[in-house]
């Protein structure tokens, strides 16, 4: 997730280069991802342990045990799925005050609330003893999640060189993948304690990074961006540049900052402005691009993994240890993105991560209709073939939409329209995280086989939308990214019917 760095002009980038101090910076502010990384992670993981089901959601553990229930439907359960999908309910209300907060008082100020959240909500699972006190727990963790997904994205892309942007911004995806992996790996060691209490040390851990986040900000700088847009000295918002960029040759990128944030709004304004025509692509990519990368199924992996397998007949333990491995796998990818998104671009990697999505899906969705039935298990052949089709998926996603689905939006909002922007974007993405989490289980166990059928057909759609829609926005600074829509074969249509409007109506004047 992300959002972006206003500069002039090309000139600027090169002046600049990666100082210890911005990669410091970035690193803490990244645990934010890690900790929604982590939050994915674990709710799957100890909705997968005997001892937490038995506890809290004995329905479904008596369905575990019935060997007249379906594969499909062993898990079918409102309430467990409520466990999962609360916290993406309050992130969704949180992120539209987060959106004030973020504009009005800064960046900083929104890490260190959320981490805060964090910390509450962490205490409160770890520590829970009936459904209603786990839920809450999640509910504050949710307002975690709405605070640093707004916050955190706008934080490194801001402090990113436009030549750079893309590796930066993408350490957020990529602080969630070691997030959900280090999730997967604390839950495999978990379910191993005897006493069945191991799902409490899995929803406590989250302490860890929560506490490194809340007292880390407090010694994070603010963005010059933030600085300049919240009416600070110029000359304070210039020495900050001078450090970041680690050169003195900062005036022409402050000019641009400045020029940026001289048509200064509310948040209100910034809702009417972003619904004009003149910035329709900016807001259908900000809509389109996080349904999309919901659409493409990956929460269902990331959130129902040990689940999944479970489903096809693996063990709690086997099933956890996939789950670690599958993780892995897409922190490796997503690192691989970090380090050729800014060579190939956004649209090659949305192409080729897309083909691989697509196949995977499609072969995993034809071995489960033929060979996984409403009672019994997969062969371990074919569970292993399964294994391999959901890594190949993960690296597609992790390639592609995983960090794409964020830096993309991120970087294409102008100031004025830039903190209600990110909010829409994390807004439609916790929508459809919510909807997805809540009804996945029940899907597979209506659909069955074709819940792989019906993701890999979405997947179909965005990839032609990516190709016929999106324009390449690699290293272009971001008060330049009009360009893009300007030239584009579909939205110059748009764009460039209101700019001579108001060209025209400047000339009558």
């Amino acid at each position: 997730m992300a959002v972006g760095l206003a500069i002039a002009s090309e000139n600027v980038q090169s002046n600049g280069k990666i100082t210890t101090y911005v990669l410091l910076s970035c690193m803490m502010a990244a645990m934010g991802g890690l900790l929604f990384g982590y939050d994915i992670g674990i709710a799957g993981g100890v909705t997968a342990m005997d001892p937490f089901l038995k506890k809290f959601f004995h329905k479904v553990y008596l369905q575990k045990e019935d060997a007249k229930v379906s594969n499909y439907c062993v898990f079918d359960s409102q309430l467990l799925t409520s466990f999962t999908s609360s916290l993406y309910v309050a992130g969704l209300v949180t992120t539209f005050f987060a959106s004030y907060v973020t504009k009005a008082f800064g960046r900083k100020p929104s890490i260190v609330v959320g981490g805060a959240a964090f910390l509450a909500g962490t205490a409160l699972g770890g520590a829970a003893f009936n459904v209603l006190m786990l839920i809450f727990g999640r509910l504050l963790l949710g307002v975690g999640i709405g605070f640093a997904n707004q916050a955190v994205p706008l934080y490194l892309s801001e402090m990113a060189l436009p030549r750079l942007r893309g590796a930066i911004s993408n350490g957020f995806q990529l602080s969630v993948c070691f997030g959900s992996v280090f999730a997967t790996l604390v839950n495999y060691g978990t379910d191993k304690i005897k006493g069945g209490w191991g799902w409490r040390v899995s929803l406590a851990m989250a302490a860890v990074p929560a506490s490194v986040l809340t007292f880390g900000a407090l010694f994070l700088p603010e963005t010059p961006n933030s600085l300049i847009q919240r009416g600070h000295d110029h000359q304070k918002a210039k020495l900050l540049l001078q450090r970041i960029r680690g050169t003195d040759d900062v005036q022409e990128e402050l000019d641009g900052l400045i020029k940026a944030s001289s048509s200064k709004t509310d948040e209100k304004q910034s809702l009417k402005i972003i619904l004009k025509r003149r910035y329709r692509p900016q807001l259908v990519m900000a809509i389109a691009m996080p349904f999309f990368q919901q659409m493409t199924g990956i929460n269902v992996i990331g959130c129902y993994a040990p689940l999944l397998y479970r489903t096809m007949g693996l063990g709690e333990s086997a099933s956890l240890f996939s789950a670690v491995i599958t993780g892995v796998i897409g922190t490796a990818s997503t690192f691989i993105s970090m380090f050729i998104v800014d060579r190939l671009g956004r649209r090659a990697l949305f192409m080729i991560g897309g083909i691989q999505m697509i196949a995977s899906q499609v072969i995993v969705g034809g071995i489960m209709a033929f060979h996984l039935k409403d009672h019994g298990g997969l062969s371990k052949g074919y569970a292993f073939v399964v294994l391999i089709m959901i890594c190949i998926y993960v690296v597609g996603f992790g390639l592609s939409w995983g960090p794409l689905g964020w830096l993309v939006p991120s970087e294409i909002f102008p100031l004025e329209i830039r903190s209600v922007g990110q909010s829409i974007t994390v807004a439609v993405n916790l929508i459809f995280t919510f909807t997805v989490s809540q009804t996945f289980l029940t899907m597979l166990c209506h659909f069955r086989y074709g819940i792989f059928f019906f993701f890999g057909g979405w997947v179909v759609v965005m990839t032609i939308f990516v190709y016929y829609f999106l324009p390449e926005t690699k290293s272009l600074p971001i008060e330049q990214m009009e360009k893009v829509w300007q030239e584009h074969w579909f939205w110059k249509r748009i764009v460039t019917e209101v700019s001579d409007k108001e060209h025209n109506r400047e000339i009558s004047i």
